[in-house]
């Protein structure tokens, strides 16, 4: 479950003009949509993930699921060459204070003509509250005003292809995950409940705030299909 749900990628595969033969997938939860991509494209596809539970959980769905490998890597600092990709996919995974390093890294990966598909939180407007800022602190997010997204990509060297504003998925995405938070917090121990406190107080935060506390007219969600501009 991720924000955009399953819209993302059906956004890339309507708007995508070329079959890649090599993609790199970021982010956790993001297995379902690495399996989409490599069935329609018969790519080979690496996921990279930044913490060892996410690793392990991407593991464990991706059993049986062949062509597509998984690793723990930092986003903005991979163990990958150059050029090495025709196509990056990123939902919800790099709004956060290092896009500038991770974006710098993404191009680097990047075949000439390469492209990247991202979905990134937005804010909707420049101003706001104090306990909007700080969900997003506490959830070490730093999402950009809505129409500053494209310009941020444009000024490092990337061509806007395509855009498509997908606040509308924010709702049903937040009424779901809470749903199978709470029938999965009565199946945890309590051991398992104090491991997992940190991310299901975050969950829990982020779902109220959006759902009880007028969120979502602070903050939505936008998609980019971008193309590496090599002049």
């Amino acid at each position: 479950m991720l924000p955009g749900l399953d819209k993302q990628i059906e956004f890339l595969h309507k708007h995508l003009d070329t079959t890649p033969s090599k993609v790199l997938v970021c982010g956790p939860e993001s297995a379902a949509a690495a399996v989409k991509i490599r069935n329609v494209s018969k790519a080979d596809v690496n996921i990279i993930v930044e913490d060892f539970d996410s690793l392990i959980n991407t593991n464990l769905k991706l059993e049986g699921e062949p062509g597509i490998k998984s690793s723990l890597m930092e986003y903005s600092m991979t163990d990958f060459d150059d050029k090495n990709f025709d196509l990056i996919y990123a939902q919800a995974s790099i709004t956060n204070p290092n896009r500038n390093k991770i974006i710098k890294e993404f191009k680097r990966l990047l075949k000439p003509g390469g492209r990247i598909c991202v979905g990134e939180l937005v804010l909707l407007e420049k101003k706001t509250p104090r306990y909007i800022d700080n969900l997003f602190e506490y959830s070490q997010m730093q999402p950009l005003f809505v129409d500053e997204l494209e310009k941020f990509y444009l000024e490092r060297g990337f061509k806007i292809m395509v855009s498509k504003n997908l606040s509308s998925t924010l709702r049903e995405y937040y009424i779901i995950i809470s749903s199978e938070l709470e029938n999965s917090i009565k199946l945890l121990s309590e051991e398992e409940i104090s491991y997992y406190k940190k991310l299901i107080s975050k969950i829990n935060h982020e779902s109220n705030v959006y759902l009880h506390q007028n969120g979502e007219k602070y903050y939505g969600f936008k998609t980019l299909l971008l193309k590496r501009n090599d002049g």
